[in-house]
């Protein structure tokens, strides 16, 4: 005899899961940018801070993989199903207005510093620089030198007479490192929301390398802006920044050719006499 084939009954989604989906959903199809963020190590007190910042410029949402996928999927909007790879544990879904880059920068306004610890990748080279501390003398010596540093004693308590790169960029923090920033009150990391992806709905773009530095970016543009004008004057390039140099340089330039020719005319005139 064949068994008979067992039927599962499609099991239907609850009213409550339909109804977040299609909420999620239309507020996805208004906004002009879908951002995905990582939240990961961020404390809870940290992330309702940062979420109570945002109000008015991102409505913030931590809902189920799922739950995300489906109003992307009934959004229909572009290609924004290319930003499902993107989500996963620890990803927060923020829906905004905003441009996704400005967006990004208000993440990075919204990070603190805080401490590092054993296994925290080092954002930038990290460097102890010299100078006095509120250590005292005993078990902390040994501890400073053991990250490269030489100290002295002076006046009762330590002070830093040679610093060192403690940690350089890219590489993981080590326990004795992480114990020495700790001692010496060094903040070197930074805690908030980690810009990851998203989704431009003007462009219709996915957007990645999204982390904005602002005071890097701001330190480089001023260095550009300084390079800019030697080269504009190098290539004779006239605007407005480089026009009365320009015409300074030229003016100085023919009364030192002036110069030349007349002394020049005088020689032949000598020359002509004799």
């Amino acid at each position: 005899m064949k068994k008979a084939k067992k039927e599962y009954k499609k099991r239907e989604a609850p009213e409550y899961k339909k109804k977040q989906v299609a909420e999620l959903a239309e507020k996805i199809k208004k906004a002009k940018t879908i951002f995905i963020a990582s939240s990961k190590g961020l404390p809870g007190g940290q992330f309702h801070l940062i979420k109570k910042r945002l109000r008015g410029k991102a409505e913030l949402y931590v809902a189920k993989k799922n739950i995300v996928l489906k109003a992307i999927s009934a959004s229909k909007k572009g290609d924004m199903e290319l930003l499902n790879e993107f989500i996963g544990a620890d990803k927060v879904l923020l829906i905004s207005d905003l441009d996704a880059f400005e967006l990004s920068g208000e993440l990075s306004d919204n990070q603190t510093p805080t401490k590092a610890k054993a296994g925290n990748i080092a954002p930038e080279d990290i460097r102890i620089e010299p100078g006095p501390t509120e250590l005292i003398p005993g078990p902390a010596i040994s501890e400073l030198s053991g990250v490269g540093l030489k100290v002295a004693v002076e006046n009762g308590k330590l002070t830093i007479k040679q610093g060192a790169v403690v940690a350089k960029k890219g590489e993981a923090i080590k326990e004795n490192v992480a114990g020495v920033l700790a001692k010496l009150n060094i903040l070197p990391m930074k805690v908030g929301f980690e810009p990851i992806a998203a989704y431009d709905s003007k462009s219709n773009k996915i957007y990645t390398g999204l982390k904005i530095d602002k005071e890097k970016t701001l330190e480089e543009l001023r260095e550009m802006i300084g390079k800019s004008f030697g080269f504009a004057v190098k290539i004779a390039y006239v605007c407005e920044s480089t026009i009365r140099y320009l015409i300074s340089k030229a003016g100085l330039e023919e009364q030192a050719l002036s110069k030349k020719l007349e002394a020049s005319d005088n020689k032949a005139t000598m020359e002509g006499n004799q």
